[in-house]
């Protein structure tokens, strides 16, 4: 049973597949609500008297906490003891049948109780064993213990985060365990495609640092720090955030043919045949010069009045949007980017597939041990 009916599995391309998951929080769990929403059957293994420490998380709604269900929904729960020896022989008998495991503790505890990669490979020699931890395990950093925030700081990201005379600053998103969450899908997904056991060590460092993207190329060619450039790029140039007469607004002209239909619809031809602008290269080189002279012409006018302008043009821009701008618009409805989740709401499937149903409601998160009396049958 759910928390509020029946429970059910989502029709999608893993349906069939079954994931023991002993995740908690939200890397691992992001991982698995993934595969959850595309088909596979999630049994969450958690503490019998606390359960996932994200219960406890606020937002709450009719005192459920949103944060777990945003990334439980869908999922079994199985409160377990793992230090229990009839528990932990009931895990095992699940893992012996299961087709991926998830597990996010700092390396080496699951292997002491009796559920290393070693211990369930002799179980389960076609097991995929999904490994998630702050620092992965190999590398000096390998046993810290880790939060999102701490990898931000520690993989470089937060040092380019902010405006040039302002200090590092964490991004809004937890992008470190997101990231880590979403590079375990995807090697789930890829490992299950490659039809042999195998470990899969993601790290959230390594996630993390693989996001620098411009910083670490810029760095990597020149050897010099590149520091914090606000919302602009480290390559490309405008490619940032400009102030017009009301609000900001995000302009982003990428080659040589975006460049000259921004500077036409903002009736600046002279910016044309400026040597200071010729290429993108010197455009980036003076994209503070650069700024301040598409600025003078964007404060004139709205920033309504320059989107429509520009969008005619075909000049990528866009409204920095609010969450509730975001959240409600008319596109994350047309999308289902907020579903159902049990009574009620959490972000949808970014991953759209043309064979199986983008269902608009999905089965809610479930109680702690909610399913233990099913599942210790099951697997008796």
């Amino acid at each position: 049973m759910s928390q509020h009916g029946v429970h059910k599995t989502v029709e999608g391309p893993l349906t069939g597949l079954l994931v023991v998951d002993f995740s908690r929080v939200l890397a691992g769990p992001f991982a698995t609500m993934m595969l959850a929403d595309l088909g596979a059957r999630v049994i969450k293994v958690e503490k019998p008297d606390t359960g996932d420490d994200s219960r406890s998380y606020g937002p709450f709604l009719d005192d459920r906490s949103l944060y777990f269900a945003r990334v439980n929904h869908g999922k079994e729960s199985l409160g377990a003891d793992l230090r229990d020896p009839a528990d932990l022989a009931l895990v095992l008998r699940l893992v012996a049948r299961a087709d991926v495991l998830v597990e996010n503790f700092r390396p080496g505890v699951m292997a002491r109780l009796g559920l290393g990669y070693d211990d369930c490979r002799a179980l389960n020699p076609g097991l995929l064993y999904c490994s998630i931890s702050g620092f992965g395990h190999t590398g000096p950093w390998s046993q810290r213990p880790a939060y999102d925030a701490v990898v931000q700081g520690m993989s470089g990201l937060m040092a380019i985060t902010g405006a040039a005379d302002g200090p590092p600053v964490k991004p809004g998103s937890p992008v470190a365990d997101l990231s880590a969450g979403l590079y375990a899908f995807g090697g789930i997904c890829a490992a299950l495609r490659g039809g042999k056991g195998t470990h899969l060590d993601v790290a959230m460092y390594d996630a993390t640092v693989s996001l620098l993207e411009g910083a670490a190329l810029s760095w990597l060619a020149t050897g010099v720090e590149p520091g914090r450039i606000g919302n602009a790029h480290f390559a490309i140039a405008p490619f940032d955030t400009f102030s017009c007469a009301d609000r900001d607004i995000t302009i982003c002209a990428a080659n040589d043919l975006l460049f000259g239909a921004l500077c036409s619809a903002l009736g600046l031809p002279a910016l044309l045949t400026d040597d200071r602008f010729a290429t993108n290269a010197l455009r980036h080189r003076h994209r503070d010069t650069l700024k301040l002279l598409l600025e003078s012409e964007l404060r004139q006018e709205s920033g309504s009045h320059w989107l429509e302008v520009l969008d005619r043009a075909g000049v990528p821009c866009g409204p920095i949007c609010d969450v509730a701008e975001a959240v409600g618009s008319e596109q994350s409805k047309a999308r289902q980017m907020v579903v159902d989740a049990g009574g009620v709401p959490v972000p949808g499937n970014p991953v759209k597939l043309s064979a199986w149903p983008d269902a608009g409601s999905r089965p809610a998160e479930p109680m702690l041990d909610q399913h233990g009396a099913a599942i210790r049958a099951e697997f008796a």
